[in-house]
């Protein structure tokens, strides 16, 4: 097999927030992504500012921690922690923070261009359909999207889970392969925490079965992907997706149960009121 189709079928990439300024840890030449990529962009008094364009994708940030101003398309924008935007494709953009500022890159190509929109998540707070509780006593978890209906995009899909100590989530397994590809990054989970993370389509011969750690990313370009907490620290992640057809296949909470497991729905039904 050649070093290049081994890249491709590679499922997890490890430390993805270990080096400052804006890498590119995830595309559709490195992983089974079609459409996906994942940046990080870390920035400190010491490397305190990052430029770049969106080129033909479009592409959505959300800030973990910290702060910082952005500059595109004419407009001066603050993000604060949990904060998210939308940047249209063919757009130039500027980050600068006084501080320090940690932001996921969520992007994905697209043939139209759609608005700038800001996401505040004051605003995601105050929408059930945006943010809620779901679970049950070992598998309880709070959803937050950010990146969803709320905004008028193309492809893209994003937000973050936090889960409980010791609990599943992403439970009870799902799958949406037919309309979306989607991968996770692990973040606040200093050592000694860690997860276990599923991807399979059967789960007799799973693709992967493997323990992440914070700044850890699985690609799930199909197959349910259920995860667990080791007791005592939660599973916190950031979930992306993109969209196989634009526009028409942006929807989230659309996913098949795993058969044996869907009794009680997906968890997700919050998300389509």
């Amino acid at each position: 097999m050649s070093t290049q189709m081994k890249e491709k079928e590679r499922q997890i990439f490890r430390h993805t927030n270990s080096r400052k300024g804006r890498h590119i840890a995830i595309t559709p030449e490195n992983s089974s992504m079609q459409h996906l990529v994942y940046g990080r962009i870390i920035l400190d008094q010491e490397l305190p500012r990052v430029e770049f364009s969106t080129g033909n994708s479009e592409s959505g940030l959300i800030c973990l921690a910290g702060g910082c101003t952005l500059k595109a398309e004419g407009q001066s924008i603050t993000l604060g922690r949990h904060d998210s935007i939308y940047l249209p494709r063919d757009t130039d953009v500027e980050i600068a923070t006084t501080d320090a500022v940690d932001l996921v890159e969520c992007s994905a190509d697209v043939q139209n261009k759609y608005p700038l929109q800001v996401v505040r998540y004051a605003d995601v707070e105050k929408d059930s359909s945006l943010k809620f509780q779901t679970g049950g006593a070992s598998n309880s978890r709070t959803v937050n999207i950010t990146l969803g209906k709320n905004i008028e995009a193309g492809r893209i899909l994003a937000g973050f889970t936090t889960s409980e100590p010791g609990h599943w989530t992403s439970w009870p397994p799902h799958e949406h392969a037919a309309i979306l590809e989607e991968l996770y990054v692990y973040y606040d989970m200093p050592a000694p925490a860690f997860g276990v993370q599923f991807v399979y389509t059967n789960p007799d011969e799973p693709e992967f079965v493997g323990i992440v750690r914070d700044g850890d990313a699985v690609v799930m370009p199909k197959g349910f992907h259920p995860n667990v907490s080791v007791p005592g620290h939660p599973i916190n992640f950031v979930w992306m997706m993109a969209a196989h057809r634009e526009v028409e296949d942006r929807q989230f909470g659309v996913v098949t149960v795993q058969p044996g497991f869907d009794q009680a729905g997906s968890g997700l039904e919050a998300s389509r009121e």
